[in-house]
């Protein structure tokens, strides 16, 4: 039977579909590493992702396939977990703006939403690289726009088709992949997800629409902003939340009458709904000022002071004189207290294997008081979700794009507090720069890499600055091959984290047998307490 239009029902099925297969398949998604470390979260990111982005879709309160796109681009924003999920957002945020204004989308909208995707998901990344999820991406845009048939089902099928060819193609792009023998985690589930769409589609009845649009809308703390994040001294009592219905809603000036009245404001939608969200004192003149324009939905109005009551408060705010606060990604009660005792005012958990969505980083932003923020990745799978928070906060945010723990250490080293904001932030970027990062943990699958090195399953592997040097079953023998790449010869200064894995005798033993070694380096230990890497090297 042929399809010749889809509605927001339509969408949220698809959505549903993509939630249930990708939820099926990212442990398999996960294991499509190039590299035998354990950090492979490509499809937990991307279903992560998805799933917030159809959380929020169920409360769009619409059949309108223009406020489910919307309501479902901006759960993804919210959601968006490492950089495949901060590419999966852009290309849905694309595909919602492509389809404003449409109660149904036709083969040639569907066809322009998809060509929309792809530019802001290439928009996205600095280096855009071939043979990755946006290979796999572009492909299917490509071949959405090929099709001549207006049959939205063979649409589907076609583009399903055309991804998986292009997801095929990956290894032959990247070296790195072919080496390997496995295509892009990303495109792969990127091929899933419209394999989710697909089969949604092709089970459709009119008894499943009528399931899915009667589904209650499901809470997400990533998808929206979280009313009981507030500072240790409110500025306003009430966090009031509504869906506001209408005729001809006028947004923009809805907006500008709303702003006096407090802060974390937040006006989405179009001229027939609109989502508001404000913290104030007065919920009373918020609720009047949206009466002017139409009708009250899902009111929501919480006493933030109540929440807050039992909440210790946050260490380093009594007292402070910092014009600036500095928001810190971080794994391991060692590491954090470290982070904390150099400056940092909040630190996210969040590292390999546990990257925080964009929603988790604008919570963290939410925290401190000050409306200047400095925000510290420390992971190179961090940096873009953490640009997009630094886009989405109303705060004036600047991202040091940090790509480890040591190097976020040593930008927080660099930190004065005293500083103008932009002049700290310059010389903490400049920081980076001035240390070499070592990371020994446990190979989780053979390998073959490219510098010839041939690791098994549960070998010791060492990385350093994120390329795999040294590999062996004796832990001594691959620290000792790790620092010779780092240090290069140079009297250095070498500081050792040690995580959950290890306890304190097995590090000193270990650090004692390295310094007959290195008699030329001063050698520093602390409990950094972090998961997955059993030894993270700073080399100053």
């Amino acid at each position: 039977m042929a399809v010749y239009s889809f509605n927001g029902t339509d969408l949220l099925m698809m959505l549903r579909g993509a939630v249930i297969l990708l939820g099926q398949a990212k442990k398999d998604i996960d294991a499509l590493n190039v590299f035998p470390v354990p950090d492979g979260d490509t499809g937990t990111n991307m279903y992560q992702t998805i799933e917030a982005s159809l959380k929020e879709a169920l409360g769009a309160d619409s059949n309108r396939i223009d406020l489910v796109a919307e309501a479902a681009a901006r759960g993804a924003l919210m959601g968006a977990r490492g950089n495949s999920g901060v590419i999966l957002s852009q290309v849905l945020h694309g595909f919602a703006c492509a389809l404003r204004t449409k109660e149904n989308a036709n083969a040639s909208d569907i066809s322009r939403a998809l060509q929309e995707g792809v530019q802001m998901a290439y928009k996205a990344v600095m280096r855009p690289v071939e043979g990755t999820i946006l290979t796999v991406v572009r492909k299917s845009a490509e071949e959405a726009a090929a099709q001549r048939s207006g049959d939205l089902l063979r649409m589907m099928v076609a583009i399903s088709k055309k991804a998986l060819d292009a997801l095929q193609e990956t290894p032959d792009l990247l070296p790195a992949l072919k080496q390997a023998g496995v295509v892009d985690a990303g495109g792969k589930g990127f091929v899933v997800i419209l394999e989710g769409f697909l089969q949604a589609l092709k089970s459709a009845s009119p008894l499943a629409k009528d399931v899915v649009s009667g589904l209650a809308p499901l809470e997400t703390e990533a998808s929206r902003p979280d009313p009981t994040t507030v500072t240790s001294v409110l500025s306003f009592t009430y966090c009031t939340e509504l869906l506001l219905r209408g005729d001809g809603l006028p947004l923009a000036e809805l907006k500008r009458e709303l702003i006096p009245l407090g802060d974390c404001l937040m006006v989405v939608g179009d001229e027939e709904l609109a989502k508001i969200h404000i913290h104030s004192n007065h919920p009373g003149l918020v609720l009047e000022c949206c009466l002017k324009y139409g009708k009250l939905h899902n009111l929501k109005i919480t006493n933030m002071e109540e929440q807050q009551r039992d909440k210790p408060p946050l260490e380093g705010q009594a007292g402070s004189i910092k014009s600036f606060g500095i928001v810190s990604v971080g794994s391991g009660e060692g590491l954090t207290a470290i982070m904390k005792n150099l400056g940092a005012d909040t630190v996210i958990d969040g590292g390999q294997t546990l990257n925080p969505s964009t929603g988790d980083l604008l919570k963290g932003i939410e925290e401190v008081p000050e409306k200047k923020v400095l925000l510290l990745p420390n992971n190179k799978n961090i940096i873009l979700a953490a640009e997009q928070a630094g886009q989405l906060s109303r705060k004036e945010i600047i991202v040091i794009p940090s790509r480890s723990i040591p190097q976020g250490l040593s930008a927080l080293l660099a930190l004065s507090p005293e500083e103008e904001f932009e002049t700290a932030a310059r010389k903490m970027k400049h920081a980076l720069a001035s240390v070499r990062t070592g990371e020994i943990t446990t190979a989780v699958r053979d390998s073959a890499c490219c510098n010839g090195l041939s690791i098994e399953k549960g070998q010791f592997i060492g990385l350093g600055d994120g390329e795999i040097v040294a590999a062996g079953t004796d832990l001594t023998d691959v620290l000792k091959e790790l620092l010779a790449v780092l240090i290069e010869g140079e009297g250095r200064l070498i500081t050792i984290f040690y995580g959950d894995s290890m306890n304190d005798n097995e590090v000193v033993e270990l650090v004692e047998r390295i310094r007959k070694s290195f008699h030329g380096q001063d050698f520093d230990v602390q409990e950094g307490g972090q998961p997955v890497y059993h030894l993270i090297i700073s080399v100053e």
